[in-house]
């Protein structure tokens, strides 16, 4: 038995949403182990961070624009990657998002809100938006990218899923919503392919600074925390919000075969935020 993560040295990764805020974190870790980096994103084909990661590692790393709802768009980019990299080892489903239409402007409704800010005010096509990027693009990856891992007998994908999933938040019924349809799948994905050697878990991220909701917890001109923001901080036990590169060793964990006997679970990486009652 091995204790380290040696065996994913030269393992071919695929990943979606890389290069975002957590994405780019993940992708540092994987390359910082030797693994090769497909990173998928629609504007990946644009960005410098590719041929940064390199550089800075000695890997292999290649960027491909495609939108992960778009099917036809991600099985060229298995192509792309077949010609680049080789076979696909490992798929991380990171992108995601919210949309302002699934977003409410009040935590929760009283008698002396408008219909207009609450639930009620909320546009079905937001939800679409937000389920679509969150749930239906993890599907359509995992649909493409690891039909070869079931020939090949062995691959491992791991699904980006949030604290949202179990804990929902106000104002963001779709994000939770999509989120807590990620881990329902990862469960169901995992029975569905362990005869064949592939294993599926998540990581559950609690409450970390992204490009996305910066200004919705903090206050853009002087950096201090909004009530939102110091709220999510008195209730993560750690009294403080997650640095990106915290999840890589549960990532790591997850992706080597030091964890072969662990399928079908969803690790919180939160702070201890999910076992706080807020008492």
């Amino acid at each position: 038995m091995k204790y380290n993560f040696d065996d994913l040295k030269g393992r071919n990764c695929v990943i979606t949403g890389g290069f975002g805020i957590i994405g780019l974190a993940l992708c540092k870790g994987l390359a910082a182990s030797g693994v090769n980096l497909a990173v998928i994103s629609r504007k990946a084909g644009s960005s410098p961070k590719a041929k940064e990661l390199e550089d800075e590692f000695g890997i292999k790393c290649i960027g491909i624009s495609a939108a992960v709802t778009d099917k036809a768009a991600l099985e060229n980019a298995l192509e792309k990657v077949h010609e680049e990299l080789g076979q696909v080892d490992i798929l991380i489903n990171c992108a995601g998002g919210n949309a302002p239409e699934a977003t409410s402007k009040v935590e929760q409704i009283t008698s002396a809100d408008q219909l207009p800010d609450s639930f009620y005010g909320l546009d079905l096509s937001g939800f679409g938006k937000v389920f679509d990027i969150n749930f239906q693009g993890t599907v359509l990856a995992t649909m493409v990218f690891t039909r070869e891992m079931i020939e090949a007998g062995r691959g491992v994908v791991l699904n980006i899923s949030s604290m949202n999933s179990v804990r929902p938040l106000t104002k963001i019924p779709a994000y939770s919503a999509a989120k807590g349809a990620i881990n329902n799948f990862t469960q169901w994905f995992a029975v569905h392919v362990a005869p064949m050697g592939v294993r599926c878990n998540a990581i559950a991220p609690g409450f970390f600074l992204t490009d996305q909701n910066r200004f919705l917890l903090t206050d853009e001109a002087t950096g201090e925390l909004r009530p939102r923001g110091k709220k999510i901080v008195s209730n993560t036990p750690v009294h403080r919000f997650g640095e990106p590169e915290e999840i890589v060793g549960t990532m790591l964990y997850l992706l080597s075969d030091i964890s072969a006997f662990v399928t079908g679970v969803i690790i919180p990486v939160d702070g201890g935020y999910s076992a706080f009652g807020g008492v």
